[in-house]
Parts: C-alpha cells; structure tokens; sequence
C-alpha cells in the first residue's frame, strides 16, 4: 500500500512538473520583443515603419552595424536560432502589430540545419508565403530574401547545406517574381568557389561580419526604397 502510494505521489509531482514546464515553454520566444514592442507604439505621421524579420543574421546586424539602424525608421526583430515556422508564429506580434509597412524576410537556413527538426525546402517556402500573404493582408510590404551562403555548419557539421540553399533561394525568388514581390539577392556578391561564404565577409562561414553587413546594407536598402514606391 506504501509503495502504491509511493508511486501515486511520484506520478502527480511528474504531472505537476510538466504542467509547470508547458506553462513556462515559449517556443516562438515571443517574450524576446514584448517589451519593446510595447513601448514602440504607432509609427508618427510620415513613418515608413521597416522591420527586419529573420534568425541570427538579423539579430546580429544591430549589434554589430548599429550606424545602419541609427536615425531611420528600422526595427530589428530577429532571434538567434529561429526556424521559419517560429518566425511565423510570432509573425503578427513583431511585425504586423507594430503597423509596419515594410517587411524584410530572411528564413531558411537554420531549418536547413534542422534546428527545430527536419524540414524539407517545400516546407520552408510554405512558411515564408505565408508569412508574405499575412503581411500583404494586413497592409504590409513584404520583401522576400536569399538565404546566405554556407557550405558547412560549424554547430551541425556534415549537414552539407550548400546545395539546399542554392535550391531554396530559387524557390523563394520564383514566388516572389510570379507575385511581384522584390527579391533580395544577398547570395551571389557573397558566395565563394564552394558555394560557402566568402572568408572576408565572415568569421564562422555562416555569420556576416561587419564587412558582410556593408555587403547587404546597401541592397537592403535598394529593396526597401524600390518596395515603398510599388502600388
């Protein structure tokens, strides 16, 4: 009877636990943004409002090229890590609550390197059209982005990823030409003889450094002033 008991006692602390930790699960780590999110408020009279949308290259570009954000109307609102279907939950929260009017959506790469579980490229477009389609639906220009070079991940090595992107990036630039949406082409100026990237614009070939920001920066902006001019 002890031992019944014993059991008993051990089930419901298990149960109590998982409740506890599904409580506190944010798998989409909306608590990421929710503060600032909240003290942006609306775009002034004017603001043309543009959130960067993506993983740990765009989470990055704040930190290590701040000058480009400085004094423009620029939100950065990546999380290191997140996959595609992440940043599509999260999509309405960081992007289309904020009353942006542009959208720039880089995905891909770190659901390439399986990081929330396998994922096939079909997949991967599927996330990233819907999260254009939310964003027209709600008044938001989308801008649709290659995914980087990489021939190899230094945190899952053998993934041999460098193929995949270059049909990814096809994919999403064959949508985005069929629906009239700029496509941004950060691949080609950054990609060496190995279809990895080029050793001067990153450390760990998969992260831009500050010169492959400076790389990007310009046809970002290019994309961002031509996608504010479209009807």
């Amino acid at each position: 009877m002890v031992k019944k008991i014993s059991l008993l006692l051990m089930f419901i602390s298990a149960v109590s636990l998982f409740g506890q930790e599904r409580k506190v699960q944010d798998w989409a780590n909306f608590n990421r943004y929710k503060e600032e999110n909240a003290k942006l408020g609306k775009p002034v009279s004017g603001e043309n409002r543009v959130v960067f949308m993506g993983n740990s290259i765009t989470d990055a570009w704040v930190s290590e090229r701040p000058e480009f954000f400085a004094g423009k109307p620029y939100i950065d609102r990546g999380i290191s890590g997140q996959t595609s279907p992440q940043m599509l939950v999260r999509f309405r929260a960081d992007v289309i609550n904020l009353k942006a009017a542009v959208v720039l959506i880089l995905a891909g790469i770190n659901d390439i390197a399986g990081n929330t579980g396998p994922s096939t490229l079909e997949m991967i477009v599927d996330n990233i059209v819907s999260m254009a389609q939310l964003a027209k639906a709600n008044g938001v220009k989308p801008v649709l982005c290659s995914v980087l070079p990489a021939y190899d991940f230094p945190w899952n090595p053998g993934s041999m990823p460098a193929e995949k992107i270059v049909s990814l990036n096809k994919m999403i630039k064959d949508y985005a030409d069929r629906n009239g949406i700029i496509y941004v082409d950060y691949y080609s100026p950054m990609v060496d003889s190995r279809k990895g990237l080029k050793k001067e614009y990153s450390e760990d070939g998969v992260h831009p450094n500050v010169k492959g920001y400076q790389v990007m920066e310009p046809l970002a902006e290019a994309a961002i002033a031509k996608t504010l001019l479209q009807k």
